[in-house]
């Protein structure tokens, strides 16, 4: 009598296993498509990336700042990390991302840092609460904020426009508008997108340094 060959099954159970063997292959491929396209989330923390000392107001007095809309060019309006490429191009990191739209991020540390600065309750955003009025009306429009080439630093640029509010029109002599275009850089310090992040958010801490020094120089006497 012949026995059967090793590993060699019948027909009926050949066919009976088929359906299986498709079902685990399936699954298999799944998982890895879904490991390989999770991407790994970055933020812009909250927490001040340097020792901060408040800045106190020349006048002695509250000196409410109403913060305008903060706008970012259409480039950055997506949730990819992206870093110069070439003399004109940008690069965006693979398998990195923002957890939160820049858009969102760049005016809520903003007013985050301003707010250590200045003191809290001393910036605020619309709709304004009732009855208040505000002695400075602080606008800010990002020019860019990327990585160079090298992933050596982050450079800012941006155009803000400091100007008298109702309150500080009301009894005092009023300051022209100030506008200034600016920029600002931090370093890399690692190879990771880690650090390229981290120096995100020094250089926007950078920026509130200057425009809480400014607003401060212009508080009325």
């Amino acid at each position: 009598m012949k026995l059967p060959e090793a590993g060699r099954l019948a027909p009926s159970a050949r066919r009976a296993a088929l359906p299986v063997a498709a079902a685990m292959t399936a699954l298999l491929l799944a998982a890895c498509a879904s490991t390989a396209s999770a991407p790994q989330l970055y933020q812009l923390r909250a927490t001040p990336p340097a020792a901060t000392a408040r800045l106190a107001a020349q006048s002695g007095a509250p000196v409410l700042q109403l913060l305008l809309p903060v706008s970012l060019p259409e480039a950055l309006e997506r949730d990819a990390i992206v870093v110069e490429q070439g003399q004109a191009g940008l690069q965006a990191l693979a398998g990195h991302r923002w957890a939160e739209p820049l858009r969102d991020a760049v005016p809520r540390v903003l007013r985050q840092d301003l707010a250590t600065l200045l003191g809290p309750g001393q910036v605020l955003v619309v709709p304004l609460p009732a009855g208040v009025v505000v002695q400075r009306h602080l606008r800010v429009d990002v020019l860019q904020l990327q990585a160079n080439a090298a992933r050596s630093q982050v450079q800012l640029q941006v155009r803000w426009v400091l100007s008298a509010g109702a309150a500080a029109s009301s009894g005092h002599a009023v300051t022209p508008p100030t506008t200034q275009l600016q920029t600002f850089s931090a370093p890399v310090e690692g190879a990771d997108v880690d650090a390229i992040v981290a120096a995100h958010r020094l250089v926007l801490w950078r920026l509130a340094e200057a425009l809480a020094a400014q607003v401060n120089a212009q508080a009325p006497r």
